[in-house]
């Protein structure tokens, strides 16, 4: 594990904020009863599926997920490398093999002790295809893993099943005891240790292996510094402090309400009211002449965060096949001009597959991320055209209108076709399509990093199979390639070969890169400092009340 350039980048956003929140680190509130036993309201959205850690890869469930949950390392707020959480030591001698011993007396919110075998039964769990976990194939990189899933033959939408597998568990884990498992790879990775702080890596109680798994999720059981209360649909998401959490980020304040919004503006007019205390990212109309800082004062947090707005393809829709068609449409979309009128300069045009925040990560390697409208219109003529109407989707209950139009509108003037932004209602209806592959045409899409590598950029985007391959992209050599990088002897090799499947992506373009994200959030009068993590949410260690 390691610290790059890049991420020293995240390190100086939020030593920004310290500053913004004119405050120093650490604690030392001088009302820490008061913010012991205070409350705040965060700005939240639907999940989409109940709260199974291994069955949720969006951010509207994930962001709750990681308030109730502790894995096995965290990623330190300013981009730092990982650290152990509840893994007492990870250790290895190959990059094959390793041994991880965990934390004694940590215990799951039921009073149930953490064991090592909550870890092994979780992931095997994850990984047994039946189970349909979204993110399963993150668990790709251990021994036995073919053994547990199989690949449906004809793919999600086709009539045939993938076949049942020969085994339910992974010979590659192994529980010594009580507190220690062994993890075998298929082949040696060093980067293996730097994805357990994901959320799929995390440990699950007995009970739910007793319980069916969607009604777990309604009411969830987690190890981490806060325990679920309550969930109304739609309206908000009740969370209160675990009072017997042992680790050091230990929930500052009592009781948090994650209110579940549909529309971003509401949301902001509620923390500009005082009604809402935290909202991770303010909407468009807050950005434009900065009015954003002129409400809020200087209750302000501005830094860049891993994540990037993308538009995926329908790759499973025949008239999203040709990928001269692709590249014409990312080449008709005016970047500089979509970040400069519509965030006020405040987003960056991407020009990279990968978030440049992300060790390992290559600056500039978008080749069809310029604006070239003569080009654009030569590959559409090659694509042979492009009738009816191009419908660009987005959901509707967050700040995406004003750039979807406007990239509807720049591919339209390009290319001289009928492009239009289309809303959907809800980010939870929106995700239910694009699981169900009932998109018909591009979407909008991010990708907030899950762990500090570039890996993180390509396996579950971009393989076969992949976690949040959500338009069925697949190409043999970008497999090749991925596969070859997690087998590895070294960070350095590993990298070299995630580039080369870049450039496979590259050609293939199987989604758009638009903006790199710079995160602006707000808080209200009640926080007197607040830090965001290294992804972005809010860091509820970091607050202090008023």
């Amino acid at each position: 594990m390691r610290v790059s350039k890049r991420a020293g980048a995240v390190a100086l956003g939020a030593a920004f904020v310290l500053v913004a929140a004119g405050c120093g680190s650490g604690g030392g509130s001088d009302d820490a009863g008061g913010t012991a036993n205070g409350s705040i309201t965060i700005d939240g959205v639907q999940p989409e599926s109940p709260l199974v850690p291994a069955d949720t890869n969006e951010t509207g469930g994930g962001n709750i997920i990681d308030k109730l949950w502790s894995g096995l390392v965290r990623y330190p707020n300013d981009g730092g490398e990982p650290v152990n959480s509840v893994a007492e030591s990870i250790e290895t001698g190959d990059s094959k093999v390793y041994t991880i011993k965990i934390k004694q007396g940590l215990k799951f919110h039921d009073g149930t002790e953490v064991q090592a075998h909550n870890f092994v039964d979780a992931w095997n769990w994850a990984a047994y295809g039946p189970n349909g976990a979204k993110n399963s194939s993150f668990f790709s990189d251990i021994d036995g893993f073919n053994d547990v899933y199989t690949e449906d033959p004809d793919g999600p939408d086709g009539p045939e099943k993938a076949p049942k597998p020969k085994a339910e568990k992974m010979k590659g884990l192994e529980v010594v005891d009580d507190y220690t498992f062994k993890v075998t790879l298929a082949a040696p990775f060093s980067i293996f240790p730097v994805k357990l702080g994901y959320s799929a890596f995390y440990p699950m109680p007995d009970a739910f292996f007793k319980a069916d798994p969607a009604d777990f999720g309604k009411n969830p059981i987690g190890n981490g510094p806060l325990k679920f209360v309550s969930w109304e649909p739609n309206v908000e998401v009740k969370l209160t402090r675990n009072e017997d959490y042992q680790l050091d980020d230990k929930s500052a304040v009592k009781d948090v309400t994650v209110k579940l919004y549909q529309d971003a503006n509401a949301a902001y007019q509620d923390l500009v009211a005082g009604n809402l205390d935290f909202m991770q990212q303010v909407p468009v109309s807050a950005l434009a002449g900065d009015k954003w800082k002129t409400d809020l004062d200087d209750r302000t947090i501005n830094v860049p965060v891993p994540t990037s707005a993308k538009i995926d393809f329908p790759i499973y829709d025949e008239k999203f096949k040709n990928a001269n068609l692709r590249k014409a449409i990312s080449m008709a979309v005016d970047r500089a001009s979509i970040t400069d009128k519509i965030f006020s300069g405040s987003k960056k045009p991407a020009n990279s597959w990968a978030n440049p925040l992300s060790p390992g990560a290559k600056d500039g390697n978008c080749t069809v991320c310029d604006f070239k409208p003569d080009e654009a219109k030569q590959l559409l003529q090659e694509a042979g055209g492009f009738t009816g109407t191009l419908n660009f989707y987005y959901n509707g209950d967050a700040s995406h209108k004003e750039w979807m139009e406007a990239v509807a509108q720049s591919v339209a003037n390009t290319l001289g076709i009928d492009a239009k932004a289309v809303s959907i209602p809800t980010f939870a209806q929106f995700r239910q399509q694009i699981n169900a592959h009932k998109m018909d045409g591009p979407y909008r899409a991010a990708w907030q990093q899950d762990y500090p590598d570039v890996e993180n950029w390509i396996g579950p985007l971009f393989v076969t199979g992949g976690s949040s391959n959500n338009g069925g992209y697949s190409n043999p050599d970008v497999d090749k390639l991925y596969r070859e990088g997690t087998s590895a002897p070294s960070v350095e090799a590993a990298h070299d070969k995630f580039a080369a499947a870049v450039e496979k992506l590259d050609q293939d373009v199987p989604s758009i890169p638009v903006y790199f994200y710079n995160q602006q959030s707000g808080y209200s009068e009640k926080i007197k400092r607040v830090e965001t993590n290294s992804k972005g949410p809010i860091d509820l260690s970091s607050v202090e009340l008023s």
